[in-house]
């Protein structure tokens, strides 16, 4: 079998995510279908904080399937757990389109609709650092943050595919009837775009950095393992995923429901206001990636920091102003911290764990950053909103996100320079996890 090249790593790993990306924040954009479908409509508002309540639980699903799928990719194959990952999320998302509503089945309905969001949890756990940890196991050297944040810009296009589609069946079908059944549509387009990522996966191997580590350190429970002899890494991955993903996840689960439902644009205005902010912020992450490879990790973070720092206030000043100008100025402010951040702590958070336990260690750190962060964000906001009375109250949760992530990035270690086979683990730590095999954790 000829060798596969690092760039088709590249493209089949990106596009790989595509269909698992695209599956999870469709959810985010179907939030009013969701809320009118699936809850009492005695009460709107309770509706969408049930809807938005039902999208936080699959960020406190996402550390058990980073841990499960983690679990795998690290003791056997990459390319094994990632499939599986992709399969579960496919699944999950199809079902959604097939679910029967409250109207019909009551309380059972949101009950299923909830198990859907945790299996798309489970998956994306998995997905999220598996995905990432292929990539910078194949990536050339001095290229490592440009080639992750080349896979995350794939990763966020699909949200941006999941709101044009929506803004295509509501003009094409009329939002009565799309409110009505064709929602449906693009959660069952999703198991579809889940089969073609999986014939994507199946052409690929595990990457020769990963094996070869393999070979070296037989780990027979890498949880326990990152947890005894390097769980201060764990803790730092976990704080530096805190301002993207607040941040993003307020752009990619959050500002959308915002502009419709407290800035009062309409659903056409304010999906295309968000979808023009992804695109931007998408196509910046490989530009900034290749910055944080010339220039390091860190100064980019607190680029990113310091902007949101002084750029919350002022963005959802704009964003509530309930017209397409203020929108898209107010979202281009996030993305103006959203794109350093990324391309900064996704390469760092990789690069502070070895690769014989990459996918557990990031899984862990990661996923717990964006369930105790990210997945509240939106549900902390809107509930910011209600008890302030005022549109700008989301801005002081960012405000203090970013605070934090400065104290954070400046105990960080820079990782621009280390071997991806170590990290940045002091000698007697390696040793450990080379004699791994003669410890009883398993």
């Amino acid at each position: 079998m000829a060798e596969i090249s690092a760039r088709r790593r590249l493209i089949g790993a990106s596009v790989g995510n595509i269909g698992e990306t695209y599956d999870f924040f469709l959810f985010a954009f179907s939030a009013p279908a969701l809320a009118a479908h699936f809850f009492s409509k005695s009460d709107p508002t309770a509706a969408m904080f049930g809807s938005l309540a039902v999208f936080a639980i699959a960020f406190f699903a996402r550390p058990v399937g980073g841990v499960l799928f983690g679990y795998v990719g690290d003791r056997t194959s990459r390319i094994v757990a990632l499939t599986a990952s992709l399969g579960l999320m496919g699944i999950c998302t199809a079902l959604v389109g097939f679910l029967p509503t409250y109207g019909s089945i009551g309380l059972l309905a949101p009950v299923l609709l909830v198990l859907c969001r945790i299996g798309q949890g489970l998956a994306l756990g998995g997905e999220a650092s598996g995905g990432y940890s292929y990539v910078i196991e194949s990536a050339p050297n001095g290229k490592r943050a440009q080639w992750v944040s080349t896979a995350v810009c794939a990763a966020w296009l699909p949200a941006v595919l999941a709101a044009l589609l929506i803004l295509l069946l509501r003009f094409g079908m009329g939002d009565e009837s799309y409110m009505a059944w064709g929602w449906r549509i693009p959660f069952v387009l999703g198991g579809v775009a889940a089969v073609i990522g999986l014939w994507l996966r199946f052409s690929l191997d595990d990457p020769k950095e990963f094996t070869e580590a393999k070979a070296e350190t037989k780990v027979r429970n890498p949880v326990r393992l990152i947890l005894r002899t390097n769980w201060r890494g764990v803790v730092n991955s976990m704080l530096l995923s805190s301002t993207h993903s607040v941040s993003s996840n307020f752009l990619l689960g959050f500002m959308f429901t915002f502009l419709t439902s407290v800035a009062g644009l309409g659903a056409t205005t304010a999906l295309l206001s968000n979808s023009a902010a992804i695109v931007v912020a998408a196509l910046m992450f490989p530009v900034m990636g290749r910055l944080a490879d010339r220039v390091g990790r860190k100064p980019l973070l607190l680029v990113g920091s310091t902007v949101l720092i002084i750029g919350a206030y002022p963005a959802f000043l704009l964003a509530s102003s309930g017209t397409l100008l203020g929108a898209c100025l107010g979202q281009l402010i996030l993305v103006l911290s959203i794109s350093p951040c990324v391309a900064g702590s996704f390469a760092t958070q990789l690069e502070l764990f070895p690769t014989a336990v990459r996918w557990t260690g990031h899984a862990i750190s990661q996923n717990a950053g964006s369930a105790i962060f990210g997945g509240l964000a939106p549900l902390i906001s809107a509930s910011l909103v209600s008890a302030f009375g005022t549109p700008i109250a989301p801005a002081y949760y960012l405000i203090a996100i970013g605070v934090l992530a400065v104290v954070v990035v400046s105990r960080t270690p820079e990782t621009v320079r280390v071997t991806l086979r170590d990290s940045v683990r002091p000698v007697a730590q390696h040793d450990a996890a080379k004699t791994c095999e003669k410890l009883p954790i398993d």
